[in-house]
């Protein structure tokens, strides 16, 4: 092992309070495990404790932890290259957005790469500016989640109040941009309490009224995430988008898909070939490098792109390694990795939601592949959250070695969201698991 590694690794309690003191992290939640390493869904912190990771390290692992197949092409290609700057041209770059054009659907042929989602949201916001006029406002989903860069913070419910306090975003409100927000179709807890089909007409009509008489000028875009993972993992139903894609046709506005969390997860490489609805723009994050930072999105042909005068530059945004780590993933997805989360997902939502009968407070299970979430509720018919007894099904899973996922603007929504290469057996453990952490709370 290299001398500065040994050093690193050799850090006990003492010294990493220390260096601590020096480290400023501005969001997520702290003060759980230290991680030491990890393999496939298992990672161990720095006592030798051992997790199974239902959150995939922010839903960015679909190949676990050190897979072989990526440590590979990494190693491989590490020594022939890592960063070259965006203006250079390589064949990786070329491959990837090739691949990633072939793969999409309709006439969604170009690539850009950036940094990070936030970027990439805002690198579509472009797009849409450049060809929308007159425009400036730029619409989303009530309690949505794009990123927290000074132009993505505005349309993410950090900047709201939507969990009961404002959070965050609310305080940089001089340097963000406003967005203009419409009703999301919440068919679990709608606040009018009609049936679900209902709603889904309300929501659309709303949608409509705003784009008719709720903005000035045109809407720049319509930014929505098929499925709404902050919001409390709402799947948004079909014929919602499908009605959204019609407004957007009718009022001129690029419609356009955040897919940072969607991509490969629920089993189809894209959440537009799972709806059957084709966005103007796709968005891209999280997983797309393969667990390296990369994030893109993908541009009709209908639509002008970027200029090369300096509309969309980023030092970054070439990462080599990154792009031939997300290549490989994209091979092992097509050779069999959605099938797999096609077929683990359905049947752990099946045992969540066999699960309801022996605890009713699981109100609702909402799964889509591997984009699993288990909403807590006082009981079926108030819907009143259980926020506090979930944070402690989280907390007692984390003593029991898994990790759940947990936030966003309902508390009482807990996330299983394993990376794609789990297994039945694997399944079975991490059911245990919350089984016992849920009875450990609920039946004390």
């Amino acid at each position: 092992m290299d001398p500065l590694l040994e050093q690193i690794d050799a850090m006990d309690g003492a010294r990493m309070e220390q260096c601590s003191r020096h480290l400023m992290v501005g969001g997520g939640t702290r003060g759980g495990p230290i991680l030491s390493h990890g393999k496939g869904i298992r990672v161990w912190d720095t006592r030798g404790y051992e997790y199974i990771d239902c959150t995939s390290q922010g839903w960015a692992l679909y190949l676990g932890y050190s897979h072989d197949a990526i440590n590979r092409v990494i190693r491989e290609h590490i020594e022939r290259m890592t960063h070259v700057h965006q203006p250079f041209d390589t064949k990786v770059r070329f491959y990837l957005a090739e691949k990633l054009a072939s793969l999409a659907p309709g006439d969604l042929n170009r690539v850009s790469f950036t940094v990070g989602g936030g970027p990439a949201v805002e690198a579509a916001m472009k797009i849409c500016i450049k060809n929308v006029a007159p425009a400036r406002d730029f619409v989303c989903l009530y309690d949505s989640y794009h990123g927290t860069t000074l132009g993505t913070m505005g349309g993410s419910w950090v900047s709201t109040k939507s969990n009961g306090r404002y959070m965050g975003g609310s305080r940089f409100l001089p340097l963000t941009r406003p967005f203009i927000r419409i009703p999301n179709p919440d068919t679990f807890r709608n606040p009018f309490g009609v049936d679900a089909e209902t709603y889904i007409d309300m929501c659309l009509t709303m949608a409509r009224q705003t784009l008719e008489r709720g903005i000035a000028g045109k809407p720049a875009g319509v930014i929505v995430e098929p499925i709404q993972a902050s919001a409390g993992q709402l799947i948004l139903p079909r014929r919602y988008l499908e009605g959204l894609r019609t407004l957007c046709n009718e009022f001129e506005a690029p419609l356009v898909f955040d897919e940072i969390q969607t991509f490969g997860r629920i089993g189809e490489m894209f959440a537009a070939d799972y709806f059957g609805v084709t966005p103007d723009i796709i968005v891209l994050g999280k997983a797309l490098g393969g667990g390296l930072p990369l994030a893109g999105i993908i541009v009709s042909d209908r639509l002008e792109g970027f200029s090369p005068d300096v509309e969309e530059l980023h030092t970054f945004a070439s990462p080599t390694l990154s792009m031939v780590a997300g290549a490989k993933l994209i091979e092992l997805l097509e050779a069999g990795l959605l099938a797999n989360c096609r077929k683990m997902g359905k049947y752990l939502g099946d045992q969540v939601k066999g699960m309801m009968q022996q605890f009713p407070e699981i109100g609702d299970v909402r799964q889509a592949g591997l984009h699993i979430g288990i909403e807590f509720v006082k009981d079926p018919r108030s819907k009143e959250p259980l926020t506090t007894e979930t944070v402690a099904i989280r907390d007692a899973g984390l003593r029991d070695g898994i990790i759940l996922g947990l936030g966003g603007v309902r508390r009482n929504v807990l996330k299983i969201k394993p990376p794609l290469i789990v297994n039945s057996q694997e399944c079975d453990e991490i059911l245990d698991k919350f089984c016992r952490a849920v009875t450990s709370v609920l039946r004390r």
